[in-house]
């Protein structure tokens, strides 16, 4: 009879429920929001099935494979629309469209409607956009392993993936190996609770007054080293959150509080690997091979059986795949050899407090953001390296960041952020005494490839105008952006942005340019018509515009007034764009029309 007296003993792989055939296992969730096996004694017969399929108690037996020590590849699929939607190369897709290619079942971790996290296999291709990326809460399993043994048993091809834990319970609920199965784990760092992840759920919903509809780890779209999490909202927001703003990845991995108990403690570690093959983020892979480097992600994929080397073979046609020295792998991917590090913070009081209060506030209180003196110093160092690029130690505009960053009264920076006003040679700049510059961020102004280019880049703001910087911003050389008397130019979010060689933007009353924007050559952004009137009813000759984040336009193009683009949107070169574009669309043409839409892109 299973019996758990202290919980790091049990790792929820839920296999002792499935194997148990008087029922007699049920799953208790404690407060922590981790499930575990009680056992009605009337209905058990000690048969010890349960304690037969443990994989904690028999991680002895099961840790072995053909190889001591895997052969390890990085690898990319080729097709980028599945490495964009991946958590890092694509390879869980690659080797799962083999299967679904050969009438098999593919069998993984997806959000259910409410979006727990549940363990599901099928021979339906169309499956795979829910089980690919990673989930970072644990997954249930409950009836998972009859489903594979009931697949398999009837010589059905099949290819589950799960947590080493997990993976390693379906080796001892299945017996024995079957050669139409491969099996994959990957390099886990620590499983976190349901019930966090649920919690930090909750609170993306009260921020942003909405119900998140769709969500997906390592969006690539900032880039893969990022970590960023996309949120889709009921009322058709979206919003990127990266490493550092995301409270969730925070948690995770700077205080290791909320990962199951077991994992502080992981049997799972080390060779030989229990499974196939393992998958993981290749991070250090810029030190081992640039070729395979883009920031889309790369995954590092370590064989460790006979079996699971013929597999990885016939997948070579649909990936790009370079062999990696073994040593390699490693320093990137501690995980692979050691535990989880003990919580860094009250584990016990944290979940308390959790019971108790929204998942911000517990954050900040047990993980608040705060740099330390030596990331502050490098960001001070950095910060004022970038003037010295920027001013390229020129006396006048060296005297330029003096002026408008340290003696006009109406120019505010934040000097927390070095949120200040930095001009290359050959900028021109002209504020009114009488204009609101607010700078909370770095804006560059006249930034060149061609060091020696005498190209004039300028900036007019004029008394009454408005010019507020949120975000790290660039106007390439050659630029033009004037602020007129009662305009509002509004840029950026947390995620930089700029423009390229003689970008235009004409701003008479509100231009609003989010974060990660980027602008290309030639581009006109410009929200009035110059003082030019028509003979036309509802005629204005100024309407805002608005340009949303992570927005794309393309060289040459042109943004009229009054127009709203949406996250995500792209437009094409040399359109020109009278009417709104939607989100994650693609517009082109004069006047611009949408041509695609679900599109995705990274700079």
């Amino acid at each position: 009879m299973i019996s758990i007296i202290d919980k790091v003993e049990c790792c929820g792989c839920n296999a002792c429920g499935d194997v148990c055939g008087h029922k007699a296992i049920t799953f208790v969730t404690d407060m922590e929001g981790f499930w575990y096996p009680e056992v009605d004694e009337e209905k058990c017969t000690d048969c010890d099935l349960c304690d037969k399929v443990c994989p904690i108690i028999n991680v002895k037996e099961l840790k072995k494979n053909d190889l001591e020590e895997p052969d390890c590849y990085a690898a990319k699929h080729k097709n980028l629309e599945v490495v964009f939607d991946s958590t890092s190369g694509g390879l869980f897709s690659a080797l799962a469209e083999k299967t679904y290619r050969d009438g098999g079942y593919v069998g993984g971790a997806l959000y259910d409607a409410k979006f727990s996290v549940k363990h599901f296999i099928s021979n339906d291709k169309k499956d795979l956009l829910a089980l690919r990326s990673s989930k970072y809460v644990q997954s249930d399993l409950l009836g998972f392993y009859r489903k594979v043994k009931d697949i398999v048993r009837k010589g059905e091809k099949g290819l589950v993936c799960g947590c080493p834990c997990q993976m390693a319970a379906l080796r001892a609920f299945l017996k024995k190996d079957y050669e139409n199965l491969i099996i994959v784990d990957f390099i886990c760092r620590g499983i976190n609770s349901p019930l966090v992840g649920k919690k930090y759920t909750e609170s993306l919903e009260e921020k942003y007054n909405s119900t998140v509809i769709w969500q997906k780890a390592k969006n690539k779209e900032l880039g893969w080293r990022n970590l960023t999490a996309k949120y889709r909202f009921a009322d058709g927001q979206i919003v990127h959150v990266t490493k550092d703003e995301n409270l969730f990845t925070r948690g995770y991995l700077h205080t290791n509080v909320f990962c199951r108990p077991s994992c502080y403690s992981c049997p799972f570690k080390g060779f030989p690997r229990m499974a196939d093959i393992t998958l993981a983020d290749f991070w250090g892979i810029e030190n081992v091979d640039k070729s395979m480097d883009d920031n889309l992600g790369t995954s590092l994929v370590m064989v460790n059986s006979r079996k699971g080397q013929a597999y990885y073979e016939s997948i070579q046609q649909k990936i790009k795949s370079v062999r990696v020295p073994f040593a390699s792998t490693l320093a990137g991917n501690p995980a692979l050899v050691q535990p989880l590090d003990p919580p860094r913070v009250d584990r016990d009081a944290f979940f308390v407090d959790l019971q108790n209060s929204d998942f911000t506030a517990v954050a900040n209180k047990y993980f608040p953001f705060v740099r330390s003196k030596k990331q502050r110093l490098k960001e001070l160092l950095r910060g004022y390296w970038c003037v010295c690029k920027t001013i390229q130690f020129k006396f006048w505009p060296f005297c330029q960041f003096i002026y408008y960053n340290f003696l006009r009264k109406n120019i505010k920076t934040n000097k927390e952020n070095i949120g200040y006003l930095m001009p290359a040679p050959y900028s021109v700049i002209q504020i009114g005494k009488k204009a609101k510059v607010q700078l909370n961020a770095v804006l560059r102004i006249g930034v060149k490839k061609i060091r020696k280019s005498k190209l004039e880049t300028r900036l007019l703001v004029d008394d009454g105008g408005t010019l507020i910087v949120n975000g790290w911003f660039e106007f390439g050389y050659g630029s033009d952006i004037e602020v007129f008397r009662g305009g509002q130019l509004l840029i950026g979010g947390n995620h930089g942005g700029g423009t390229n060689i003689n970008a235009t933007i004409i701003c008479a009353e509100r231009i609003e340019i989010g974060g990660h924007v980027m602008i290309g050559r030639n581009v006109t952004i410009r929200d009035n018509n110059g003082d030019h009137y028509l003979s036309q009813q509802g005629y204005k000759n100024a309407r805002p515009v608005v340009i949303g984040n992570h927005v794309w336009l393309c060289e040459g193009c042109t943004i009229m007034s009054g127009v709203k683009i949406g996250d995500g949107a792209i437009v094409g070169a040399h359109a020109v764009v009278y009417t709104n574009v939607p989100a994650n669309s693609l517009v082109s043409g004069n006047p611009a029309k949408v041509v695609q839409t679900d599109v995705y892109w990274k700079y």
